[in-house]
């Protein structure tokens, strides 16, 4: 008898909604787990080269916290698009800022396989600066990711 592996086809792909609450937790830590979801690589049927992840739905993501000096010596920079225009700010002033949520989709944006692949995984990742978000009619299974693991939240 062969052993074969299973590769899913785009039309096999059979996608869950989750919600996860991102008040106290460490934001590498959580960007780990939002990446491993988004993939899909907790399921058996993972395929690399198919969006077989599901769908994540993030709530309170200006509560997360960063461990260390990160928050004050991390720094984010962009550029305006005039000469001379590259600026930076810190963690801290993005989360205290107009879109904290930002600060979460870039970790876990840089945590995914770049190419066209990653575009299409993002676009499943729906983050939210506080408690409220209009999935509820998705029925988002919840997921504790404190309980995974004591490092994961910060108090």
């Amino acid at each position: 008898m062969q052993k074969t592996t299973r590769s899913l086809k785009p039309a096999e792909v059979q996608k869950a909604w989750t919600l996860i609450d991102a008040d106290g937790l460490v934001l590498g830590r959580l960007a780990t787990i939002i990446a491993q979801r988004l993939r899909g690589k907790h399921k058996a049927t993972f395929t690399p080269h198919v969006d077989c992840g599901d769908n994540i739905v993030v709530i309170n993501a200006e509560k997360v916290h960063l461990t260390g000096k990160k928050a004050e010596e991390s720094v984010f920079y962009y550029h305006t698009g005039y000469a001379g225009g590259i600026k930076g700010r810190t963690v801290r002033q993005r989360l205290e800022g107009k879109r904290p949520q930002q600060v979460v989709q870039k970790a876990v944006e840089r945590m995914i396989t770049r190419g066209p692949l990653q575009r299409a995984q993002m676009k499943h990742l729906y983050v939210y600066a506080g408690a409220e978000h209009p999935h509820a009619g998705q029925q988002p299974a919840p997921l504790d990711v404190a309980a995974m693991n004591p490092k994961n939240k910060r108090v």
